[in-house]
């Protein structure tokens, strides 16, 4: 199915891709970073099969390819199963070809260089008609449900690697929802996702919604991933039980060793270099101590 596509000048920056979706009934599947995990997106989408929720309202957030072995396959199942997709940083450096996953690691970070194998991987592997289909991918996408409008996003409205965590500043959160609504007007909720950990948080009438990804843990010491459905009711988040051994034992095969292999089993990154202070382990453990 194709989605009307809307150009929209971003202030002080390149021309913005937005897809209009218009409105969308009943029930509405968010997710974000499937991160190349073949069962767990394999999951979801029974999940969504179930729970009759048709392909147009399967959102994902963006980063179909990362970490995981499977980058082909995930792109297959997400192009026949899924809906609409916004283009994340690794869409945008795949369908370059570029030499890197414009992640927004510091330079020669523990995350940063964990990267290189992966990406290194997948930028071998995704062929010239997923690159066609990942450049061809909308920068934020645009619908209504239940009386409200929403925004969806990858990282940040014009920064695409933004991270934005549970623990950001409201004034961090409202300059990106102010971002967007002086392209779009009013909107009620923002979709993103990017950084890994889904939340949500209310601001000046505004829903803040981290859909979270479901390739990889939040960095929670469970080995489920979350997603989210957004309902007549509102938003609520799901754990995606998958077969996180067949999905580490993939990427063994691959040679995909370097950490992130352990984390699907563990629930913890390998790396905790880009996480805010107070979302690390030490910190985890104190405050639940």
């Amino acid at each position: 199915m194709l989605w009307g596509f809307s150009p929209f000048a971003a202030r002080d920056g390149p021309l913005l891709v937005i897809k209009d979706l218009g409105t969308l009934t009943g029930e509405v599947l968010l997710f974000g970073g499937p991160y190349s995990n073949f069962q767990a997106t394999m999951t979801l989408m029974d999940w969504a099969d179930r729970a009759d929720i048709p392909p147009d309202s399967r959102i994902c957030t963006g980063d179909l390819v990362a970490y995981c072995a499977d980058a082909v396959a995930v792109l297959n199942i997400v192009r026949a199963r899924g809906g609409p997709v916004v283009a994340g940083n690794c869409e945008i450096q795949l369908a370059q070809t570029a030499v890197d996953c414009g992640c927004g690691f510091a330079a020669d970070s523990a995350c940063s260089v964990l990267a290189k194998d992966w990406y290194a991987y997948a930028n071998r592997v995704v062929g010239a008609d997923d690159r066609a289909f990942m450049a061809g991918l909308p920068d934020w996408v645009v619908f209504s449900h239940s009386g409200k409008r929403y925004a969806v996003i990858h990282g940040g409205a014009f920064e695409v690697s933004k991270f934005l965590w549970p623990t950001s500043q409201d004034t961090e959160l409202l300059c990106e929802i102010n971002a967007i609504r002086a392209d779009l007007g009013v909107i009620d909720g923002v979709i993103c996702g990017h950084s890994g950990i889904a939340f949500s948080r209310h601001l000046d009438g505004v829903q803040w919604i981290n859909a979270g990804v479901i390739g990889m843990p939040p960095h929670d010491g469970h080995s489920s991933t979350w997603f989210a459905v957004l309902g007549h009711a509102g938003v609520r988040f799901e754990r995606l039980e998958y077969d996180h051994n067949a999905a580490s034992a993939a990427m063994v095969a691959v040679g995909l060793t370097q950490g992130y292999h352990l984390a699907l089993t563990s629930g913890y990154w390998p790396s905790e270099d880009i996480l805010p202070l107070a979302l690390r382990r030490k910190n985890q453990s104190r405050a639940s101590g």
